[in-house]
């Protein structure tokens, strides 16, 4: 019984492991490792990105957003993504290229992922667990963003179509 206790406690809080947004790793743009653990005490904003959609334009308003917070403790994490209607084809280093030479691009990027199905990637999977949508709880086009507060907790989920500047007064408060 003590045994059965001691697994399951185990158990259990490696699950919590798991829960824990500053637990995970991705690859930057560039193919290196990084622990999401850096960004602790920051306000993050988590966007899946596209070079070829209608929504593209974000790019810009998302890098003046980053200009005018980042000195405040605000991040923003980009992660191309080619699952929806290959609207982002290109291979790391176009994807880069095309994100600093027509937006400026300066926030961090990170390699193209999956954001649904059974390869979406796990970050990802998080992320939709913690804020998920009514009905089919899938990541719904390029450019959908997660706002996640300084200790870490995902506390909102935007539309692809929700501008970033409108993503401002939620951003000044999670700041304060």
């Amino acid at each position: 019984m003590i045994i059965a206790f001691a697994v399951i406690n185990l158990l259990t809080a490696a699950a919590q492991d798991n829960k824990d947004f500053y637990k995970f790793k991705v690859n930057s743009i560039e193919g290196k490792e990084v622990n999401l653990d850096i960004y602790k005490g920051s306000v993050i904003l988590i966007v899946n990105t596209a070079s070829k959609c209608g929504f593209t334009p974000q790019y810009k308003g998302l890098e003046e957003l980053y200009k005018k917070y980042k000195e405040k403790g605000f991040v923003i994490l980009g992660f191309p993504c080619n699952q929806f209607l290959g609207q982002e084809p290109g291979t790391a280093e176009q994807i880069q290229q095309f994100c600093t030479l027509n937006y400026g691009v300066t926030f961090p990027m990170f390699q193209k992922i999956e954001v649904n199905g059974e390869n979406a990637y796990p970050l990802y999977r998080f992320l939709k667990e913690q804020l998920p949508l009514e009905g089919k709880n899938n990541i719904r086009w390029n450019f959908e963003k997660f706002l996640i507060d300084k200790t870490g907790k995902p506390v909102r989920r935007y539309a692809p179509k929700t501008k970033p500047e409108e993503l401002e007064p939620d951003i000044e408060l999670l700041l304060k």
